[in-house]
């Protein structure tokens, strides 16, 4: 989908607050309202907005501690690569997942209330999994820089 320069303004205005109405939006982007609507719309079926979400303070609903997990499989068997999936997608302390290069077969950003309730997630969902053959865990320290905004 080609973007105009019209288009990628109202794409970072949405992506900084997707709870703009079209009025504030036609606003700051110097576009009828009509237009607005026509070009969320067109963004919504081409599947360029895949979602509108809310996003929480993780602190203030008891998911303070950040844990980057990189995970190593057993083995890359299509069945094995399946099987971790499926455990991932089980999990909602598993916030994100990525296949990488490099020496672990995934990355995993885990959220979870302090350490112990990550080593027990650890020790009792990641390492009693035959599919996993290791976890490196680092913890988060201080978050310099979070966004959902992607750079257009």
């Amino acid at each position: 989908m080609k973007l105009s320069p019209t288009d990628q303004r109202l794409l970072r205005e949405i992506q900084r607050d997707a709870s703009l109405s079209l009025a504030q939006l036609a606003e700051r982007c110097g576009m009828a309202q009509s237009t607005v609507w026509r070009r969320m719309q067109d963004f919504e079926r081409a599947g360029l907005i895949i979602a509108r979400v809310a996003l929480l303070d993780p602190s203030k609903v008891d998911c303070k501690l950040c844990v980057l997990a990189a995970i190593t499989l057993r083995d890359h068997a299509e069945k094995t690569v399946a099987g971790f999936a499926q455990l991932i997608e089980g999990h909602p302390e598993i916030v994100e997942c990525y296949a990488t290069s490099g020496s672990a077969d995934y990355q995993l950003k885990i959220r979870v209330a302090d350490v112990e309730a990550y080593e027990s997630f650890m020790t009792h969902t990641l390492l009693r999994n035959e599919i996993v053959r290791g976890v490196h865990s680092s913890f988060v320290l201080k978050e310099l820089k979070s966004t959902t905004e992607l750079p257009i």
